[in-house]
């Protein structure tokens, strides 16, 4: 998966170097609202293929949403930090960081606020959030606990994190990274717009 991403990054650049005018990108901007609307749809089947998640969810009352808070709260305040030290304004410091992994949704939604620069800088932050969720999560499962193996994941921890999780963790911590990977997939757009 990490090196699909990254090649199609790399397969990008040089499209956009070296190949004709017209790009694919002058689609996407043409139609990016119906592509995110596919995206939010694909992430509703998602959570529809994952049966028997809301009886396990069920189980655990309020203390479930722990660690989406905390995952939540961590990306918004490491956003704010980034922003203080990278002197840019707070909004879209909070806006790169609110898109906690999802980054083919927040790579196109920045580029319609703020510009290509910023929406690039949002591609790639969460991409690289992602990626470094792959190596984290096995030493993250050793050194300290399963349920910290979910932070760095964050919105991915649903989807593309989530076989590390079930590989490295055990089936309570799939359960909890399921629910965080949606409630979080959920908020993402949410706080995109406050931005």
């Amino acid at each position: 998966m990490v090196l699909l991403a990254l090649s199609a990054l790399i397969l990008g650049v040089l499209w956009g170097a070296f190949g004709p005018d017209g790009t694919p990108i002058d689609l996407i901007q043409i139609h990016s609202d119906w592509i995110l609307y596919l995206l939010m749809f694909l992430v509703g089947i998602s959570v529809g293929l994952h049966r028997g998640i809301v009886q396990r969810i069920k189980e655990h009352h309020v203390k479930i949403f722990i660690i989406p808070f905390g995952v939540v709260t961590g990306s918004i305040l490491g956003g704010l930090l980034a922003a203080l030290l990278l002197r840019i304004p707070l909004n879209q410091g909070i806006a790169v960081a609110s898109g906690m992994g999802w980054y083919s949704l927040n790579g196109v939604v920045l580029t319609e606020m703020f510009g290509a620069t910023m929406g690039s800088i949002g591609f790639l932050s969460n991409l690289m959030r992602e990626m470094l969720s792959f190596f984290c999560i096995p030493i993250i499962a050793r050194r300290l606990n399963y349920y910290t193996c979910i932070a760095p994941a964050g919105a991915t921890s649903e989807d593309t994190t989530l076989s590390m999780i079930v590989r490295y963790t055990d089936e309570e911590t799939v359960v909890l990274s399921v629910f965080n990977g949606v409630l979080c997939s959920a908020i993402v757009p949410v706080i995109l717009g406050l931005c």
